[in-house]
């Protein structure tokens, strides 16, 4: 048979020519999906933000933090107590689910959520606030002896597995703030008594229900620092951040070198001498709000004080020779915001329509300062009142800022005839020591009024004798309507006594408030999406953590049609 070959040759030709279309179809389509695809970058989970502070924990335990900024810090965001403050400054429900009180005001009756677990995943119960709270009851207690004195005053019995009972010796308002204090888990510190408590190994690795866990297997003590996780029954949305590291810095130096080398991302309360360095270092945001603190100079009006202080006219003209703006620019670095009276705006008490705002004003000043007869002698610069001139000790405490405070009130009270003696304590306790004598005319101090608006320990007459009324500002319908008004439980009906008591401190003027004080946080922009409003505790500037991120990832999307 003969074979034909070009027969065959053709059918190889053209079975070849259409494979080679069928790979080039195919290769074309490829190109066209490959055309309608895109990489782009997203959010990745992962990462540990670190944040530095300066000093380090003692003990993590919402029993014992009181007088330790950093283990306040960190209470904040591991622990819970029955009841907490919002934005307003009012109570809303924590661990207790609803509280209310006796018609004679003397009970408290809580009912507890039931749906609140511990972070080893226990579940929490009443069987924790008694066993807290008999803590806080016990004659030993290691804590301040005001705090100890309060929970003794009170009877406390459980009365069903969430609910308990708190019976009060008189109608007492103010109490409910005890209950923001933390709540301590029975079953981890079970056998543990009020004196055995500090040297608890719970104080080193806690156990709250709060928004962050402490990770297993650290010792902050030895590493200096200390990682909280997020607690996933707090953060049901989930966070891209896997983890916050607290780094524990023996002083501010030390903490701008680690934040300037990208050791950490966060620097936890920036002080005013800090900001500078701060502000100038590239791709740093910063962020501030309000803190619960205001600083003021208090008139000494009792016998020991200056005479010339008695006259009201003299207090009002050393408010109007103030320039308040200029010494917050001055000696904070612009760190402080404008404020009048004894109450933060955070305060559902604070009502500046009663308070007269006393911007600077020399001539005002010199009216005032006139008017009470002290007068400057012709070619003199101190005011003087038959033969006596008008002199005051302005004592503070010998740190750069209040020195620098000090300084410049000084300053500016010459400039109106006022001479101004600066004294300076060594310490806490000696500015202490020397209100306590009264041994000042004018105090330059921080004051941290409770939240509740209860300021009955630090202006009543009663605070005079016990109390701190350091400046003996005695005032009967002041400190009545005081009086009153911690005896009530509606907001509604404590208010008019807080505005009687707001128009006499105004009238009297026993203190100027000169600022509030501003925290700041400083991120660097390697935190993406990070937002923070207003900051009442140390978990409010975590608020929006489940937006923030430090990683990403690369991924293809389909991106065929996006044209209108």
């Amino acid at each position: 048979m003969k074979i034909n070959l070009r027969w065959q040759a053709l059918l190889a030709l053209l079975g070849f020519g259409l494979v080679l279309a069928l790979l080039s179809y195919q290769t074309q389509t490829a190109q066209i999906q490959t055309a309608n695809l895109c990489a782009t970058r997203v959010p990745a989970f992962g990462g540990t933000l670190a944040e530095g502070i300066v000093g380090a924990p003692q003990a993590i335990n919402p029993l014992l933090s009181d007088t330790y900024p950093v283990d306040r810090e960190l209470v904040s965001l591991i622990f819970d107590g029955l009841t907490r403050y919002d934005e307003n400054g009012q109570l809303v429900p924590a661990l207790a689910q609803s509280w209310s009180a006796s018609e004679d005001g003397l009970t408290l009756q809580f009912q507890l959520r039931q749906d609140a677990a511990w972070h080893d995943g226990e579940p929490f119960t009443a069987d924790d606030v008694l066993f807290t709270y008999r803590l806080l009851q016990d004659p030993l207690f290691p804590g301040p002896a005001a705090l100890k004195t309060l929970w003794q005053s009170v009877a406390i019995s459980q009365t069903g597995p969430f609910s308990l009972e708190i019976v009060l010796p008189t109608p007492y308002a103010p109490f409910l703030e005890a209950t923001t204090r933390g709540i301590l888990p029975k079953h981890a510190l079970e056998g543990t008594t009020a004196v055995s408590l500090p040297s608890s190994a719970f104080n080193r690795a806690p156990i709250g229900t709060g928004p962050f866990m402490v990770a297993p297997d650290q010792d902050w003590e030895r590493d200096h620092r200390l990682s909280l996780t997020p607690n996933p029954a707090y953060w049901r949305e989930g966070t891209q951040i896997a983890a916050l590291e607290f780094r524990f810095y023996p002083n501010e130096d030390a903490l701008l070198s680690a934040f300037a080398a990208g050791n950490i991302q966060a620097v936890n309360r920036v002080s005013q001498a800090m900001l500078p360095a701060i502000a100038a270092k590239p791709g740093t945001r910063l962020f501030t709000a309000a803190e619960p603190y205001y600083t003021t100079l208090l008139f000494n009006l009792t016998d020991s004080g200056a005479p010339a202080l008695q006259n009201v006219a003299v207090r009002q003209g050393l408010a109007y020779g103030l320039d308040r703006d200029k010494l917050v620019d001055e000696a904070l670095n612009g760190q402080g915001l404008p404020l009048e009276g004894p109450y933060l705006p955070s305060s559902w008490a604070y009502n500046p329509a009663l308070l007269t705002p006393y911007a600077s004003n020399s001539i005002t000043a010199t009216a005032r300062l006139d008017e009470a007869g002290w007068l400057l002698p012709e070619g003199g610069n101190v005011r003087q009142q038959d033969d006596e001139s008008l002199r005051l000790r302005l004592i503070t405490l010998n740190d750069a800022t209040h020195k620098a405070l000090a300084d410049g009130v000084a300053a500016q009270w010459s400039a109106v005839g006022v001479a101004v003696d600066v004294v300076t304590a060594v310490s806490s306790e000696d500015l202490r020591n020397s209100l306590t004598a009264r041994e000042f005319d004018v105090a330059l101090v921080d004051v941290s009024p409770s939240k509740d608006p209860d300021l009955y320990d630090f202006w009543s007459q009663e605070a005079i004798v016990r109390g701190q009324n350091y400046g003996g500002w005695n005032n009967r319908r002041a400190s009545e309507a005081l009086e009153s008004a911690r005896n009530l439980w509606p907001l509604a009906e404590r208010k008019p006594f807080y505005d009687i008591f707001l128009r006499r401190y105004n009238a009297d003027l026993p203190a100027i408030t000169l600022y509030q004080h501003v925290y700041t946080y400083a991120l660097s922009d390697a935190v993406h999406e990070a937002e923070i409003g207003r900051i009442t505790t140390p978990r409010d500037r975590y608020r929006t953590l489940h937006d923030w991120f430090l990683l990403y990832q690369d991924v293809t999307i389909n991106c065929a049609d996006n044209t209108d």
